[in-house]
């Protein structure tokens, strides 16, 4: 086992892209909880949930690690933002940033998938958060509001999803690129 999915899902949106994409590619998919040494991986795939300004797991999974000659990271995070927006790719690189190292990032091979939200299974505090989060927003003039906030208000307190499986070609293309 050369080959690795790494995933931090707090909900599941992300752990059904990690399912998927180890069933069509067939490499072993494990929590980040539950990563391996990833020093003799070839092929090191984190996915991660979009989670208050961070990728759930990702800081932990990766702390320490380098990319050798020979190596390669493919970075997948899901949020609920629409990622063919540039203000939200921007916001995410922003994130990324503040967890890993430039060097990390310049090497990484990074996608963003959309996922999607139940509020009736957010934990309570997550719940109280995204209720201040939405007060607060719903507030702000619309000219001023961002597209990530926009659509954080449009699905507020709602069931969505936007789970696209079929965005997980250009990643297996880039796996199979070896």
């Amino acid at each position: 086992m050369n080959q690795v999915i790494i995933y931090g899902s707090q909900y599941g949106s992300t752990y059904r892209y990690a399912k998927q994409l180890s069933e069509q590619t067939s490499i072993m998919a494990v929590s980040y909880k539950e990563a391996p040494d990833l020093s003799g991986m070839r092929t090191i795939i984190y996915m991660g949930g979009l989670y208050a300004g961070g990728v759930l797991g990702m800081a932990k999974s990766l702390r320490g690690f380098s990319i050798q000659n020979g190596q390669k990271l493919i970075i997948v995070t899901v949020g609920l933002a629409d990622p063919d927006e540039s203000e939200n790719r921007e916001n995410i690189r922003t994130s990324l940033q503040k967890q890993l190292s430039p060097e990390l990032i310049g090497r990484a091979k990074i996608f963003h998938l959309r996922g999607g939200i139940d509020y009736q299974k957010l934990s309570l505090g997550h719940r109280m958060m995204m209720k201040l989060l939405y007060q607060s927003l719903h507030k702000t003039p619309l000219e001023k509001q961002t597209a990530e906030n926009r659509a954080l208000i449009e699905t507020y307190g709602k069931q969505v999803d936007f789970t696209d499986f079929g965005a997980l070609e250009p990643i297996i293309q880039e796996i199979q690129r070896g």
